[in-house]
């Protein structure tokens, strides 16, 4: 198990090196001068040349990626010029929002795809099943920022239920820090909830009609057991891996969402930071957000073996 886990985490760095290259030159070759953005119309061409030599965009394009990667490997990424603070700094301060809000989008979506998907998996061909599928076509055709108005129209403006926008640290109390993370978890986590759903009823119409299904249902189990202990329990690989993508889709995807109900996380920092031309933050953030995406799916490579020891001995 040791091998495997240091094996994927060298795995990782080829990944990682093609993301930041491929970051580096696209936010290096976008048309515009970077330093008359961040310093705007009214800085003088003296000013403009000192920014841009202490910032090394003087430099030829490959020093400037060797510099910055090399301050990588040694965990600087970087200082923020308009936060005037090191990006690590920055991203970790606006890393609990983004955290929590992707947290609460993903135990709405698995309490609502999972046991939607089994229902219309048992029901397969009925009224129920027709349903639940068009429920979640539905939610995966509308999108996270239209509905997000909707919920706001709704909850907010019409019943007065929750607030609008802005966010509440956890330490103002659950109740405050839901009441803010509510509608935007639900924006967020129903188009993948409609994912969870769909693979749990495909993973579970493959299991309920095999031959071991079909035996303890001949020996007398009880239809909850037979559901629950041995269907759910062999389709639960897919299904695992699709919780792992759309979690690590939550925390990469927010930024729409936390832009439309004010919340500060990793999502408006990236958008703050694009609209600035603040290099450091978007390379940082980036790269941040891709290590953060291979990480859980990583952690959803080892829970296999705990789920099923079929893929321990497989990987033996």
């Amino acid at each position: 198990m040791k091998f495997y886990i240091l094996k994927r985490l060298l795995s990782l760095i080829p990944v990682l090196f093609i993301v930041s290259i491929i970051v580096f030159l696209i936010i290096h070759l976008t048309p515009g001068d970077p330093v008359s953005v961040m310093l705007g119309q009214d800085a003088s061409k003296q000013q403009i040349d000192e920014l841009r030599q202490s910032l090394g965009f003087n430099l030829p394009l490959y020093q400037q990626y060797f510099k910055w990667i090399g301050g990588v490997f040694q965990g600087n990424l970087g200082l923020s010029f308009f936060l005037k603070e090191p990006v690590t700094k920055a991203i970790f301060d606006h890393l609990g929002p983004t955290i929590s809000l992707a947290v609460l989008a993903e135990i709405l979506a698995i309490m609502i795809g999972i046991p939607m998907g089994i229902l219309a998996a048992r029901k397969r061909g009925s009224a129920a099943d027709q349903t639940f599928m068009g429920l979640s076509l539905l939610g995966i055709s509308i999108p996270s920022f239209l509905l997000s108005l909707f919920l706001m129209l709704l909850f907010s403006v019409y019943l007065k239920w929750l607030p609008v926008a802005g966010y509440q640290p956890l330490s103002r109390g659950l109740w405050t820090h839901l009441q803010y993370l509510i509608m935007p978890a639900f924006a967020l986590g129903t188009m993948k909830s409609a994912l969870i759903a769909r693979m749990t009823r495909s993973s579970m119409l493959e299991v309920l009609n095999s031959a071991f299904i079909k035996t303890a249902r001949s020996k007398g189990v009880k239809e909850r057991h037979v559901v629950y202990k041995h269907a759910l329990r062999n389709a639960f690989l897919p299904i695992l891996t699709v919780i792992g993508q759309t979690f690590g889709g939550l925390i990469a995807g927010a930024a729409v969402i936390e832009t439309i109900f004010n919340i500060p996380g990793i999502g408006q920092l990236i958008i703050n930071s694009v609209l600035r031309r603040d290099y450091s933050v978007i390379q940082g953030t980036v790269l941040f957000v891709t290590f953060s995406y291979m990480f859980i799916n990583l952690a959803i490579d080892l829970l296999y073996g705990v789920i099923d020891p079929r893929v321990r001995l497989n990987r033996k």
